[in-house]
């Protein structure tokens, strides 16, 4: 696949800024696609002074791997929170560029609207590919939430001023809720049934889980 190229990466913070406010304008938070037959995990790692990007692409619903890619890149962006995209998004975006498959879906390890310019990761790629995408993270970024019953596909709204960002999700009993929100052309309520498809007897989704284990250790978990 190729994704947009031509974007601009900041300089400084002034520049992000302008960038998260152009690229929030153009997010469908909405149901925008057609029939989903694969989705791809999105993870980054750093080593050094560089970020490595690892894509993982699953045939959905099966989640069986289909084709992966990986690219270094050296980080010329400081690390501030809530401006990650800016250190992660150009070597996520030359792996996406090496596949040979092109994701129907992207789920990103990291926030979409659960963000303080509402404006994360998952927004960001989902804007320039043009590819249905959703964040699935770990942890908080803004908001807070009810308590959440201990049920697997349980979840409640994640709300940060006064506004539904995200949603706390527990994919499974006894384990703590996974964070989802909007990236772009798909709605909140079908983000979570997307996350909830993929995961299979761990806490996180296996887009995650397969990302995380090429990045980290070259491989994709079986």
């Amino acid at each position: 696949m190729k994704p947009s190229a031509d974007h601009p990466w900041p300089v400084d913070l002034g520049e992000a800024r302008v960038i998260q406010e152009q690229i929030r304008a153009q997010v469908i938070a909405r149901d925008a696609f057609g029939p989903i037959r694969t989705v791809a995990g999105v993870d980054t790692g750093y080593s050094g002074d560089s970020a490595l990007a690892a894509v993982v692409v699953l045939a959905f619903p099966s989640l069986q791997a289909l084709d992966y890619a990986v690219a270094r890149r050296q980080i010329s962006f400081p690390y501030v929170p809530g401006y990650l995209s800016f250190r992660e998004a150009p070597a996520v975006l030359d792996a996406l560029a090496s596949l040979r498959i092109t994701p129907d879906l992207l789920m990103c390890d990291g926030h979409g609207l659960a963000h303080p310019r509402r404006c994360g990761i998952a927004c960001h790629l989902g804007v320039l590919t043009d590819l249905p995408s959703i964040g699935c993270a770990k942890s908080v970024l803004v908001g807070a939430h009810d308590p959440l019953p201990d049920v697997r596909g349980a979840w409640t709204p994640l709300r940060h001023d006064d506004e539904i960002v995200g949603a706390a999700l527990r994919t499974r009993p006894g384990v703590r809720p996974v964070y989802v929100s909007v990236g772009h052309r798909v709605s909140l309520e079908t983000a979570i049934q997307f996350v909830m498809a993929c995961v299979t007897r761990y806490r996180l989704p296996e887009t995650t889980r397969a990302a995380d284990a090429l990045a980290s250790h070259g491989r994709i978990p079986r």
